[in-house]
């Protein structure tokens, strides 16, 4: 306790630090004030009961909400929250892979960015646009008083609001990132979930009091277990495979330089949540064209059940392999060692280094996307032992991955401001580790 309170001192006697911090709560602050603001003309009352006698627990509408902090389901200016700006990264990620033009700006440095980051603006307004009415018609239209005023401008003024709500969300994680802590839109999601997590322990043990024959003792069982999760998905996140790279000598001048042995850490979970976010967008598929067309979604309408689960994790298993492939690519690295005058001992340099790197990377991948599909599934078997969906969904899946990703990414950067102004970090051993931790670390042969 001594030690905590002293990092605490330590943070506050950086300026900066300090200033950043406060200026992530501030912004923090502003968004969740913003996720009560409802729409003009929308009756709160009759959209709560609504909502109350729905009681939709699954599919995408819970996901979305989840993200957005509760603002999708209370109709607020942030209702569709900053999911338009994932989907958008995703599709220009997908095409810097796929066409020349954007694989061509990835490789200009800073003003390649710069066009990255402004086409996917133009991208999020785009399917914020689309989607917003979408939304209206799911949310609003279908629920019969929810709407106080009827004139014809309402659905041209909502959407309008929506799309200028996810646009100053952006802003607002952009800001973040520049003058706060962290990873601005990560941290917006990252609240948006953290924020239902009261009411789902509450009623969590609520629930459990009033079931008859040790419910309380059920209850501490279930959170000792949530505690060994986030562990084992923190343990999955800074996992690395360490490969040594020992650099030639070399004499330049009157100086010795090289000689050192390097390593070279790939990380067991290298593709993070992607691999997720895209099972799950793929498994939303059949269940919306079926409910368009009049169908029935059959096992994609519970994602709770088996099969729903079983599909799921396979899709995991299949596009973190995929995914990992993309991010890592042996041969590069194993040119850049070599131009370097780097080698991996006992790995002739060239072809020989990018298949002995691709060979760990298959080894290492295997386990790791195993327990990520695990771990994305644990939601199902904790509903099936009896705790309620609110507070299963923290067990596991892709709120609790970005939750562990997200802490430490900011626990990484604050530990970074502490090191270098000659203060303890914040581990008595070791270091924080983020999910960008993935640079060439030194160490002395």
């Amino acid at each position: 306790m001594k030690r905590f309170l002293e990092t605490l001192q330590n943070i506050w006697k950086i300026e900066e630090l300090k200033q950043r911090i406060l200026t992530t709560l501030g912004l923090i602050l502003i968004y969740r004030l913003g996720s009560y603001v409802v729409l003009p003309g929308i009756n709160t009352q009759v959209l709560a009961e609504a909502n109350a006698s729905a009681a939709n627990d699954g599919g995408i509408i819970a996901l979305i909400n989840a993200f957005a902090g509760g603002a999708f389901s209370r109709a607020s200016i942030f209702g569709l929250g900053i999911m338009p700006y994932i989907t958008s990264s995703i599709i220009i990620q997908l095409l810097g892979m796929a066409v020349p033009y954007f694989q061509k700006m990835q490789k200009e440095g800073e003003s390649g960015r710069k066009k990255i980051n402004q086409y996917t603006r133009f991208l999020t307004v785009a399917v914020t646009a689309v989607q917003a009415p979408g939304y209206l018609a799911a949310q609003v239209y279908t629920k019969p008083g929810v709407i106080a005023i009827n004139h014809e401008w309402f659905g041209i003024q909502s959407t309008i609001i929506l799309v200028a709500g996810t646009m100053f969300i952006m802003w607002l994680g952009e800001r973040i990132t520049d003058k706060g802590i962290g990873n601005g839109i990560s941290l917006l999601i990252m609240i948006g979930i953290i924020s239902r997590l009261p009411f789902a322990i509450t009623s969590e043990f609520g629930a459990r009091l009033e079931s008859a024959g040790g419910g309380l003792i059920m209850f501490l069982i279930e959170i000792v277990f949530l505690l060994f999760i986030i562990v084992s998905c923190i343990l999955l996140v800074q996992g690395t495979r360490r490969i040594p790279v020992q650099y030639a000598k070399k004499i330049v001048g009157n100086k010795q330089v090289g000689g050192v042995r390097q390593y070279l850490p790939l990380k067991v979970n290298a593709a993070g949540v992607m691999p997720i976010i895209f099972a799950q967008a793929i498994m939303f598929i059949p269940s919306a064209v079926m409910s368009m067309s009049g169908g029935s979604p059959g096992v994609f309408a519970d994602r709770y059940g088996f099969w729903y689960n079983f599909i799921f994790a396979t899709l995991i298993i299949a596009f973190t392999y995929f995914y990992t492939a993309i991010m890592i690519n042996p041969n590069q690295l194993a040119d850049d060692m070599k131009k370097n005058g780097g080698f991996v001992p006992g790995v002739k340099p060239g072809k020989s280094t990018a298949e002995f790197i691709d060979q760990v990377m298959s080894r290492i991948t295997l386990p790791g996307s195993i327990f990520l599909a695990f771990v994305a599934i644990l939601p199902a078997f904790a509903l099936k032992l009896g705790i309620n969906s609110a507070f299963a969904d923290f067990f596991g899946g892709t709120s609790l991955l970005i939750l562990v990703g997200v802490v430490l990414d900011t626990l990484q950067q604050i530990e970074t401001y502490l090191l270098n102004r000659h203060y303890d970090g914040l581990m008595k051993n070791g270091r924080v580790k983020g999910r960008s931790n993935n640079q060439m670390t030194m160490q002395q042969a």
